[in-house]
């Protein structure tokens, strides 16, 4: 059969109703800036896409500033607060260590350059932040916390109005990173109150290179790109108008499709769940059994490497992934599986199916019927036991 695409959490297709008016919008060539009517066109367009994604994740078009895309956003987000820290007197920052590769050496960048203390919170085997740790570090009254929405790797969900609504209470200012919620779960970013969200058009069907940084009115920002005045001064360059007319689309589409997106993809996660574990002895589900991206599956597999089950995956058509695609070039066993408490060797032989909206049953039924002996296979020659 054709190729298999199970990896739509490092990015998903542009969708075919995207790619079209994605095409025509190519052809708008003005610069949204100048005040001729052809840039008048091309800003009339990013306005609507403003609105387009707030109507998605229910906040302000106001409250959202354009920029290349979720490690920009995040970005932007930890770099206002070194400007802060002086006026507040504070550097103290709360994270968790499960975050995305550019949230966590974001946080580096502020112990290491600027003395901020950096508290890392741990979560439970389900990826769940560990709330008596969230509370002890609440006492020390941080400037910041930041606490993704859901894991890219495992598909865990946080309750973010919670953990926001505690930052709060001891003064301290709340980001989430949303980019693997939007479009896959209800985001609402007025009821859980937040300062700050991130958001990406390549992860619902958009454009790559687009994103958005929600910023709640009166929350202090300070640009990460300085020049112009695009986004009202928070973020300079000339505005790519096409991709922001087609993240917009993408994000009207998603919100339209919401239901049935979670599931579909919902129902392919659980079949495939129940295939592999009744096909494959001794495998590990990660991830929370209840609070969990519907599309996410994170597998592990004793007795066998993840780099060597990904190769035969991809020998068999399909594509999946041992993680973060934004750290797949590394070595290490994945950051997020070694949090949740598993070993080394577990999480080095994990794999990530994440599914979209054009995954089938029938691409499921293959992947069950062709990937179990390749388990077997790769058991026979690892020197890695396993208890069957």
């Amino acid at each position: 059969m054709n190729r298999i695409y199970f990896d739509y959490n490092a990015t998903t297709p542009l969708s075919k109703e995207v790619l079209d008016f994605y095409t025509k919008e190519l052809a708008e060539y003005a610069n949204g800036s100048s005040l001729h009517q052809e840039g008048r066109e091309v800003a009339a367009s990013i306005e609507k896409a403003r609105q387009q994604i707030a109507s998605l994740v229910y906040c302000e078009p106001g409250e959202l500033v354009f920029t290349s895309g979720g490690s920009e956003s995040n970005n932007t987000v930890f770099n206002t607060m070194v400007a802060l820290s002086k006026k507040r007197n504070n550097k103290v920052v709360v994270t968790t260590a499960i975050e995305h590769p550019c949230v966590l050496e974001a946080s580096r960048r502020l112990e290491d350059q600027f003395g901020f203390e950096v508290i890392f919170l741990p979560v439970d085997e389900a990826g769940i932040v560990d709330m008596e740790s969230y509370r002890r570090a609440l006492e020390k009254k941080p400037l910041l916390v930041s606490i993704m929405t859901a894991n890219n790797e495992i598909g865990t969900v946080q309750d973010i109005k919670t953990l926001c609504a505690m930052a709060h209470e001891v003064g301290a200012l709340f980001h989430t990173d949303a980019v693997q919620a939007a479009g896959k779960i209800p985001v609402d970013f007025k009821d859980w109150n937040v300062d700050y969200a991130t958001l990406s058009a390549h992860k619902i069907y958009g454009p790559k290179g687009v994103g958005a940084l929600y910023v709640k009115t009166k929350t202090p920002i300070e640009p990460l790109i300085r020049g112009g005045h695009q986004e009202h001064g928070l973020r300079a360059g000339t505005y790519n108008g096409p991709a922001i007319a087609a993240f917009g689309y993408a994000a009207e589409l998603a919100g339209k499709e919401l239901a049935d997106y979670a599931a579909h993809t919902g129902r392919l996660r659980q079949k495939l769940k129940d295939g592999l574990l009744k096909a494959v002895p001794s495998i590990r589900i990660n991830g929370h059994d209840t609070q969990v991206l519907p599309n996410t599956l994170n597998v592990s597999f004793p007795g066998a490497e993840g780099e060597a089950i990904l190769l035969y995956l991809d020998l068999l058509g399909v594509a999946a992934s041992t993680g973060s695609a934004c750290a797949s070039a590394s070595l290490d066993p994945s950051h997020v599986l070694m949090a949740t408490g598993l070993g080394p060797e577990l999480a080095h032989g994990s794999i990530r199916f994440s599914f979209g909206k054009y995954n089938t049953e029938e691409e499921v039924d293959y992947v069950l019927e062709h990937f179990p002996p390749v388990i077997d296979r790769l058991r026979m020659m690892s020197t890695v036991s396993y208890k069957d």
